[in-house]
């Protein structure tokens, strides 16, 4: 498993106007942009050949695993050896390409892009707006278990997390099927039902392990919810064909698609941190006392 890819094509617009001149995945959450820490993710798994779907305007996503020589100079010259050795770093992580996404017709069409640079390999896709982090001692690492699955079973595996019934329409759910463990077998994956109409409250969390026929599921897909091509309708085609997995991962997911959830996962992910955990704890109860 060496291959990952990362959607970045949308035009972030919940983030206007913050996102008006610079692209969503690379506002910080703390000190990191969003899709660092996807691309970090990939690597923890064993993936080092990362492709990256953007769009017009988004050149500084792969510039951001690139060299920059006269910032490593002056850093160099000013005897900032921490600060220089982790940007050189991100140039180590992995071979991080991209492609251009040149219309909006939605996530699989997004994903549909990478077919050439995938070829006939499993890959994995990562959601750059769902923040996975390092997990901490007792924590499921999340997509290290996918691989696992797919070696396992030698099928697709989708990440999927309990969610409460009112929140169902936000997301992809499954109708799942015993299996073993932790693992359920995908009947059938629906985009943003009505609670109502929900087989379960299991949601997918935007991350996947892809068999390559997906690519020809997403050729027979047709425009879904918001008149767009969605994955989950290709995964719905993959799945008559090709066995379809989901693993229920109970580690932490931070959500950084909406205002509420980036400040939320600035926070936590700040207080995973053992250079600000102490000093984030102490003003948030300094806060939280002064408004009590």
């Amino acid at each position: 498993m060496r291959k990952a890819v990362i959607p970045a094509a949308g035009l972030g617009t919940r983030f206007l106007p913050a996102t008006k001149a610079q692209a969503k995945e690379m506002l910080p959450v703390v000190d990191k942009p969003q899709v660092q820490y996807a691309v970090e993710e990939a690597v923890r798994a064993g993936m080092d050949d990362v492709l990256l779907v953007t769009s017009r305007g988004k050149g500084a996503l792969e510039d951001h695993f690139d060299r920059a020589g006269e910032l490593e100079a002056r850093l160099e010259a000013s005897g900032k050896l921490d600060e220089l050795e982790e940007i050189r770093a991100l140039t180590r992580l992995a071979r991080v390409h991209s492609v251009r996404q040149n219309e909006p017709l939605g996530f699989g069409h997004a994903v549909a892009q990478a077919r050439s640079h995938v070829g006939g390999e499993p890959f994995a896709v990562l959601v750059p707006d769902e923040i996975v982090p390092v997990p901490l001692p007792g924590e499921p690492a999340l997509m290290q278990r996918l691989v696992e699955i797919h070696e396992e079973t030698g099928g697709s595996v989708v990440a999927v997390q309990e969610v409460a019934m009112e929140d169902v329409s936000a997301y992809g759910v499954v109708t799942p099927e015993p299996f073993r463990g932790d693992v359920v077998r995908v009947a059938e994956i629906v985009e943003k039902p009505a609670p109502q109409d929900a087989a379960s409250n299991l949601a997918s969390r935007g991350r996947y392990l892809l068999a390559p026929e997906l690519f020809d599921a997403l050729d027979r897909t047709t425009p879904g919810v918001g008149n767009e091509i969605q994955l989950t309708d290709a995964i719905n085609e993959l799945a008559k064909t090709h066995p379809v997995y989901a693993y229920v991962y109970r580690g932490p997911i931070f959500d950084v698609g909406k205002k509420l959830d980036y400040v939320k996962a600035t926070v936590q992910l700040a207080l995973r941190r053992d250079d600000l955990a102490k000093p984030v704890r102490e003003f948030l109860a300094e806060l939280v006392a002064r408004f009590e």
